[in-house]
């Protein structure tokens, strides 16, 4: 038996009793639409839901395009939630929307749709456009919406909710409670030239921005996404699925990387490159993880991309000397997993250096002054952008077919 069918066989059975203990088993899969993501969030267990409520989100949208499609997510729930009225329109400021574009998403023709617990649902195409660096505003209601709510919990963006159904109104005026997570929504796409493609940030909290000043797109995926809209790539889209302490290796408040990479990142339309940027929450876990059982997971996470027909880039662990869970052994394994990233580039389709471009040239364990957002782990804006500014745009245009 051959190394990766021994080690996907361990990994495989992981997951699958670890997934049991996370989320609802779900129904079969839907097909993604024609087109290509241009905005995700990773969903995961909220709390409790609640009846008539209204959410309007914010999300900014990295391709333009046109027809574009929304994916609603059931994954946590444990019984069906039924949303009676979903909008999408352009805002203006706050919660208000420009005038004229707030228009009704259907389902298979219905202006109302139920997803089973476990599920998604894609809307019907809308036609028009969407620019690329768009506030795109979502509203819908769940009129019975009852147990646990799906969504995600780190927006870094001000929303909104009410009581009742305000979607189809272009005010903010009965939009007066802001929130700071979305709900149900988990990704946004829009069709393009058939050459566009997407690559997908797979991370924890630093790729899910924690650090980075709110309600600015100032995180590492959102630079990314401007200097491939500048370009000459036919990688336009970019989806955000990082989650805050997330591991590659074991579930926390949220699936691991390798339990969730199937539904936040192999389902989304137009993917062509996965960007694996994951392990320091492992490290500081004390769990007993080794260099061998993280490089277990990266190739894990690697055969099943390219079985998928993507390709992976994978970054090395960035610096966290300072942050409480630091320990002399941590930084071991975050050295060795380093060093073997480096020299087995041959396994991967790219390496970026996250961990080069962060660290003190003076102690390489510990994150730059300039770019520390202050607990040592997670960088600034400064150190966000350094980041997507060290990527190689080439890197994420290979293809696997």
């Amino acid at each position: 038996m051959s190394r990766r069918t021994v080690r996907r066989a361990r990994l495989v059975a992981v997951t699958v009793v670890a997934a049991a203990l996370q989320a609802t088993p779900a129904p079969a899969a839907v097909s993604p639409p024609d087109g290509v993501i241009t905005w995700g969030a990773s969903a995961y267990a909220l709390g409790e839901s609640a009846a008539d409520r209204g959410y309007r989100m914010v999300v900014h949208t990295s391709v333009g395009g046109r027809d574009l499609r929304v994916r609603l997510s059931n994954a946590f729930g444990h019984q069906p939630v039924t949303f009676d009225s979903v909008y999408a329109g352009r805002r203006l400021e706050g919660a208000a929307l420009l005038r004229g574009s707030n228009r009704r998403l259907t389902f298979d023709g219905s202006s109302s749709v139920t997803v089973e617990p476990g599920a998604t649902v894609y809307s019907d195409p809308l036609p028009g456009t969407l620019a690329a660096g768009s506030d795109l505003v979502v509203s819908l209601h769940t009129p019975d919406a009852a147990g646990p709510v799906t969504g995600h919990g780190m927006a870094l963006q001000t929303s909104y909710a009410t009581r009742g159904d305000h979607t189809a109104e272009e005010s903010g005026a009965h939009w007066t409670e802001p929130i700071s997570s979305w709900f149900y929504l988990d990704a946004v796409s829009v069709r393009t030239p058939a050459a566009t493609g997407a690559v997908v940030a797979l991370g924890d909290s630093i790729t899910d921005g924690w650090q980075s000043t709110g309600d600015r797109n100032r995180r590492w995926p959102d630079y990314l996404a401007r200097r491939l809209q500048k370009a000459h790539t036919t990688i336009k889209g970019v989806a955000d699925e990082g989650i805050s302490s997330n591991r590659v290796l074991s579930d926390g408040t949220a699936p691991s990387a390798l339990n969730r990479l199937d539904r936040d990142v192999l389902s989304q339309p137009g993917v062509r490159t996965v960007f694996l940027f994951e392990g320091v929450n492992d490290l500081k876990a004390h769990s007993g993880v080794t260099a061998a059982d993280l490089i277990s997971g990266y190739r894990e996470i690697v055969d099943r991309s390219h079985d998928a027909g993507k390709c992976v880039v994978v970054s090395t662990i960035a610096p966290f000397k300072g942050w409480p869970e630091w320990d002399t052994d941590a930084e071991a394994v975050r050295q060795e997993v380093n060093d073997f990233v480096r020299s087995h580039a041959d396994e991967f389709d790219a390496v970026s250096d996250f961990d080069r471009v962060l660290r003190s040239p003076y102690d390489h364990e510990r994150m730059l002054p300039v770019f520390d957002g202050g607990d040592h782990i997670h960088p600034n804006d400064k150190g966000m952008q350094a980041m997507a500014d060290s990527v190689d745009l080439n890197s994420l245009e290979c293809a696997r077919r």
